[in-house]
């Protein structure tokens, strides 16, 4: 059993999600329990992630959650809940390799040390799940300072390894879900031959561009074709798809995911791509959907169209799942209560039950090593055999991420949030 007491600290980093914050209070929740104040003296923010601590800033989750009564303000939680995007703010700080700058390791720890931070959580994704990773390797290293590791999955791209599925996804799928279908409706006002090319996001794995077709589970309102990264891209099949569809009915809408490639391994979209990249070395991808506008103008001279979805995929906390965010906030539990059983070195897990008994989830670690730079992919069992659509069993996994609708504190018919200042 840990006996270790200390301060806590938590962080947000990546990309943001609609209940991105859901996990962030779970911890916050769990931390001012009365069982886990015995160990727990504070519980601190880092403002902009690692990057942000680095320089000093934090804020005191305690005293701003803490309530009259001593135990949470659960009015304060319930509308950081419902707000989009990292309430303590995010980065994409590469950290160094421990074996590499051992004085970076050693300074943070420095900083740690002047408040005393025994317990460490991190919200984010594959990147994120770095920095848990090399941390956790660097005190593996030097056990002369204890503390608590943990990381707590979040990503829309669903791409993270050793869990079933990220917190975050379940709500983008289904504002995409629910945006394909409306823009489907609105396509198919008219007769004049169109095409309405949708671009999703998705660098490497089509997650969310597959949940473009769960409106073919309702019977309508889905894109006729659907392009995902798991499968080389071909300009001459999409245009022999849209032909075979011309000859049914006018109207065709195309899901596509941004980082589909050519079999060359190129990016489809690289015409209208800047070549930027992050400092994970991951290029910044946009106009996919206007390369192939492009095309599709050059040889069919139809009416067409290119959307963006953009944002709102990941910050649409109107639409959210409320399975989803259910979810978020029992990993950011289970984080809480792993690290005060000891357990360090690891990332939260959302395992799925047997379907035989309808879908239900537990919350397991795993360990962080095995999870950081790897990737989960859409199955090529998930995807039909031409390549351009997924089949009924995706659509089947991906159903139940997308159950419940929250419902929401309005002020003058707007969603309110919680900002931390």
């Amino acid at each position: 059993m840990n006996r270790m007491i200390g301060a806590a600290l938590i962080g947000q980093s990546g990309g943001p999600t609609a209940v991105i914050n859901a996990t962030l209070v779970g911890v916050i929740r769990s931390a001012l329990g009365t069982e886990a104040k015995k160990k727990i003296t504070h519980l601190y923010g880092m403002r902009n992630g690692i990057e942000g601590f680095l320089d000093g800033r934090y804020v005191d989750l305690s005293a701003m959650f803490t309530g009259k009564d001593g135990c949470a303000d659960e009015e304060k939680l319930a509308l950081l809940r419902q707000t989009p995007g990292a309430a303590l703010g995010s980065c994409r700080r590469k950290l160094p390799d421990p074996m590499e700058d051992e004085a970076f390791f050693d300074h943070l720890i420095e900083l740690f040390r002047e408040k005393n931070i025994r317990y460490f959580f991190y919200i984010g994704g594959n990147d994120s799940m770095d920095t848990v990773a090399k941390l956790s390797r660097y005190l593996a290293s030097h056990p002369a300072y204890e503390m608590q590791v943990i990381g707590l999955p979040k990503t829309i791209d669903n791409d993270l390894r050793g869990t079933d599925h990220a917190p975050g996804y379940g709500s983008a799928a289904k504002m995409i879900a629910t945006e394909m279908k409306e823009i489907v409706r609105d396509c198919a006002v008219y007769t004049v031959p169109a095409v309405t090319v949708v671009e999703i996001m998705g660098r490497d794995a089509g997650w969310l561009a597959a949940a473009s077709a769960l409106p073919r589970i309702t019977g309508s309102g889905a894109p006729d074709l659907v392009y995902l990264p798991e499968v080389p891209f071909s300009m001459q099949s999409f245009f022999t798809d849209l032909r075979a569809l011309f000859r049914k009915k006018p109207n065709i809408v195309v899901a596509v995911s941004e980082g589909i490639r050519t079999p060359d391994g190129r990016y489809a979209g690289d015409s209208d791509q800047s070549g930027v990249v992050d400092v994970f070395g991951h290029r910044y991808l946009a106009g996919t959907a206007k390369t192939l506008e492009h095309a599709v103008r050059r040889e069919f001279g139809c009416k067409v169209r290119s959307v963006e979805l953009n944002l709102p995929q990941r910050c649409a906390a109107h639409v959210i799942s409320l399975t989803d965010r259910e979810e978020a906030e029992a990993v950011g539990s289970a984080g809480l209560e792993a690290a005060l059983r000891g357990v360090s070195g690891c990332m939260i897990s959302i395992v799925r039950s047997s379907e035989e008994y309808g879908y239900s989830v537990s919350y397991e670690t795993v360990g962080i090593q095995v999870i950081a730079g790897g990737e989960r992919r859409v199955p090529r069992e998930f995807i039909n055999e031409r390549g351009n659509n997924v089949t009924d069993a995706c659509l089947e996994y991906l159903l139940p991420l997308i159950q419940g609708e929250a419902s929401l504190c309005m002020r003058k018919g707007i969603p309110e949030h919680f900002v931390i200042e």
